[in-house]
């Protein structure tokens, strides 16, 4: 088996795996990456039984994610779709980009976000990796919208963290709306394509890196994590 049959068979095997598991938008985006992958080792096989095989898997895993998008698509028409994924504790792979990237794209032109503690250094800095997040992966993004609690030590200095993230925006085209809110308690993020992300521990669910030269200072993907649970709904489903 050749690294790219390799790499085909472990991204498809992953999308039958979280497709058990009823992740399944993390599983149609593996089998749309593995069919990709499956389509080029095809390519490359000589006519024979070997090819005429890979042929066949192709169209049952292309009939499944079919089957998928359409059961997906229903069940956000009747308000039904809930997705949950399970953090563990010092587990890896859970940058923002891995947990809900997936529903950033071309038609998002406004983000809400909403977490009591955008307060700390940190916690800024995990709100700016939101935010690069979402300019990346959103060309028509005008809006990015904050609602967060003041830190009662030291809300003036939070308050130039937030402005200077907001000034970076505004180069970009991006509007940054910052309230302030001392009742707030739940954590969630909007997305104006219908997409909710709600995130027991919020934005901060990493733990500190050990130092600034580690692995997983800058690649939230290596970073460990705080054991949390992520719900992802649909709008229809959040009334």
């Amino acid at each position: 088996m050749d690294g790219l049959e390799a790499a085909a068979v472990s991204v498809l095997k992953r999308a039958v795996e979280l497709d058990t598991k009823r992740r399944w938008t993390e599983s149609m985006t593996c089998y749309q990456e593995g069919l990709h992958l499956l389509m080029e080792v095809i390519k490359g096989l000589p006519e024979g039984p070997r090819r005429s095989a890979f042929r066949t898997k192709a169209t049952e895993y292309m009939d499944r994610a079919e089957k998928l998008k359409t059961q997906i698509e229903a069940e956000k028409r009747l308000g039904k779709y809930h997705e949950q994924l399970h953090i563990d504790e010092d587990s890896t792979g859970h940058s923002y980009e891995s947990v809900f990237g997936r529903f950033l794209d071309s038609a998002v032109t406004v983000v809400e976000v909403e977490d009591p503690y955008i307060r700390a250094v940190h916690q800024c800095y995990n709100f700016l990796r939101l935010c690069e997040l979402c300019v990346r992966k959103c060309p028509r993004l005008r809006q990015i919208t904050l609602l967060t609690g003041s830190d009662p030590g030291d809300a003036d200095v939070q308050r130039e963290r937030l402005n200077k993230i907001g000034a970076s925006l505004s180069e970009r085209g991006v509007k940054l709306a910052i309230t302030f809110s001392e009742t707030l308690h739940d954590r969630e993020i909007r997305i104006n394509n219908g997409w909710i992300i709600k995130i027991g521990r919020g934005l901060s669910y990493f733990k500190p890196p050990a130092s600034k030269f580690c692995l997983g200072y800058n690649d939230l993907d290596l970073r460990p994590c705080q054991e949390t649970t992520v719900d992802i709904i649909h709008k229809a489903a959040s009334k």
